[in-house]
Parts: C-alpha cells; sequence; structure tokens
C-alpha cells in the first residue's frame, strides 16, 4: 500500500539520510515530500541536493525550499545575504564542495543544484487533509495569501489549527529533544540532526516515524507514544 511520507530538515546529513532510505525502506510506490533545509551546517549538503536531484527523476517526490536553501541560492547574486548565509552554516556547504579539505567557491557549485531551488522545489505543498511547508503558517491565511517571511522563516508557536482545517506538516524549529512536537492541528519534525540529534521520517497517515543519526543509529516509534 502506497503511503505518504515527509522527511524533515536534512542539512547536509547525507548519512542520516541514507541510513533512512535502508531501515523505512522508501518503496517506488510511496509519495515523499522532503520539508526543505537541505544545506548548512552538516558535512555533505553537495551530496544531499546530488542525491535529491537524482530520486527526483522518476519518483514520486516533492520537495519542499528552506530558508537555508533560499540563502545559498541567493549567494551568488547578493554580497549581503551571501555573508549571511555564511555565518550560519554557508561554510560547511562550500567545504563539501571542495576537494582535500580544501573549500569550495560558489563557482564550484553546479549550475543544476541551484536551479533545483528555484525551479524545482516549491513553497508549499498541499492534499485534502494536509498541508505541507518548511516553517509554519498564518492560521488565518489560505495558502495563497502566505508570506515568503511565514513559510520560510517564522518560528511555530501554537496559533491554532489553520482556516482550511488540514493538518500542517513543518519543519524549521528544531525540536532538540529528538522527538517531533506534534499539536494535534500542526505537527513539527525538524529534529535537530545536524546538532546531535535525530532525521525524522513520518508516514502521515498512521503517525509512525522512523529516525536516523549521522552515526548509523536507528529508531521506531508512534507520536502517540
Amino acid at each position: 500500500m502506497s503511503r505518504t511520507l515527509a522527511i524533515g530538515d536534512i542539512h547536509g546529513s547525507l548519512a542520516a539520510l541514507k541510513r533512512m532510505i535502508e531501515v523505512v525502506p522508501i518503496r517506488d510506490d510511496d509519495f515523499l515530500i522532503t520539508l526543505g533545509d537541505y544545506v548548512d551546517r552538516g558535512p555533505d549538503s553537495k551530496g544531499v541536493l546530488d542525491w535529491l536531484i537524482e530520486r527526483h527523476r522518476g519518483s514520486r517526490m516533492v520537495s519542499l525550499r528552506g530558508n537555508h536553501d533560499v540563502m545559498f541560492a541567493a549567494a551568488p547574486y547578493n554580497s549581503q545575504e551571501r555573508d549571511i548565509w555564511i555565518s550560519v552554516g554557508g561554510v560547511q556547504t562550500l567545504m563539501s564542495y571542495g576537494q582535500d579539505g580544501v573549500i569550495a567557491t560558489l563557482d564550484d557549485v553546479p549550475y543544476e543544484h541551484f536551479n533545483f531551488i528555484d525551479d524545482d522545489c516549491v513553497k508549499y505543498y498541499e492534499t485534502e487533509q494536509h498541508i505541507f511547508v518548511h516553517a509554519t503558517v498564518d492560521p488565518k491565511k489560505p495558502l495563497s495569501e502566505q508570506s515568503d517571511e511565514t513559510l520560510y522563516w517564522s518560528k511555530l508557536k501554537d496559533l491554532g489549527p489553520h482556516c482550511s482545517g488540514k493538518t500542517v506538516i513543518c519543519g524549521h524549529t528544531a525540536q532538540k529533544n529528538g522527538r517531533p512536537l506534534d499539536l494535534r492541528h500542526t505537527i513539527c519534525i525538524d529534529t535537530w540532526v545536524y546538532g546531535g540529534g535525530w532525521l525524522t521520517c513520518l508516514d502521515i497517515d498512521t503517525g509512525e516515524y522512523w529516525q536516523t543519526r549521522q552515526s548509523g543509529d536507528f529508531r521506531y516509534r508512534h507520536l502517540a507514544e
């Protein structure tokens, strides 16, 4: 039976992502939704983007754009944006494009990586029962009226259910205790993989979730626990 699976903020943690694909495992008929922040802070942003681009070829998949991805894509064109990006994890991203410990420059980043973020990733995704966003939503506004500030940058606060009545699945606001935050109307699955936490993959219909670490550690739980 096909599942809808959401994966939280990856942040360059390719080893945890590959481990996740092994332990779930994610099947060809599953519908996969990644919630953004593919780059920065972790050790292999290049590898994560390579994996996502390859996975998008013929797979049932939607990838959202996160605030770190927005900064990364803007860095070649705006020096102020580039300086901010460097200070919040851009150094680690450039290191992943280098060789033999030498840090790369933005000129070393393949065009298809920027193109993937700009053209293939989306601001949000909506189904009959769920809304998927990177950061959060204004509960009083339909998706078409949400600002970029809200969708990419705002921290999650319990402001009640969205006006659509749909459950919001998001990342961005790191849950440093390693467990998804379940507000019933909103579920946050950024569980701080780059900071010693976990990468989370949630089955949105059953509430089951799998978690992996860069070290290869794995655990399986349920939102009801």
